[in-house]
């Protein structure tokens, strides 16, 4: 006999006061130092989310802002007069605006996902198996997903090793010329039946 397996346990998220406070945190930190560690929104996502998008995007802002820091360090003065110090300068600021708006839409995505999981996803997860052809009664509550409505049971599917049960065969009715043969055999033993009760 084999089990149902047991669905494995999710991490609830944090927080959203905590959430909360550590957006805004990165994004402070980000805006006070000009850019130069927008960086730091990018590795707390590539870290929480764990995808190979965000770790990518997270090495392309790293890239950004050091090219931006040397071309603003080509400048020998207080003040920009190169076209390099420039690119450096809008290099950095224009990395923090996409990056600040991608960290923050990318981390409240993530975070709703794990606090409200699709339906069909945790129904297919909670959903048990038929077991030997038998309707099994379903609770209209699970810890996944709260109530939500029955479906209605559907006729299972014979596995290929297991025999089929077939009907039993339906009587067939006499043919008219058998119903004339038993009617007669009744008649000729109805008069034997007669004469053997005269014979007396």
């Amino acid at each position: 006999m084999q089990g149902h397996g047991q669905a494995q346990p999710v991490k609830p998220p944090p927080s959203t006061g905590l959430l909360v406070f550590l957006r805004v945190f990165f994004v402070v930190i980000s805006v006070c130092s000009f850019g130069l560690l927008g960086w730091t929104m990018m590795l707390r996502l590539a870290l929480v989310t764990r995808k190979s998008l965000d770790w990518g995007l997270f090495v392309a802002t790293l890239a950004a802002e050091i090219l931006g820091i040397v071309l603003l360090g080509t400048e020998g003065g207080e003040e920009i007069h190169t076209p390099g110090g420039w690119l450096g300068l809008a290099l950095l600021l224009g990395s923090l605006v996409v990056v600040i708006s991608y960290y923050l839409s990318a981390d409240i995505r993530h975070f709703h996902q794990l606090s409200y999981p699709t339906a069909g996803y945790a129904q297919h997860q909670q959903a048990p198996a038929p077991v030997y052809g038998y309707q099994q009664q379903q609770s209209p509550y699970n810890s996944a997903t709260g109530p939500h409505t029955p479906v209605p049971p559907s006729t299972p599917i014979p596995q290929s090793g297991t025999p089929t049960p077939t009907p039993p065969p339906q009587p067939q009715r006499p043919a008219p010329a058998r119903i004339d043969q038993v009617r007669a055999e009744l008649d000729e033993l109805s008069d034997y039946l007669r004469k053997h009760e005269d014979g007396r």
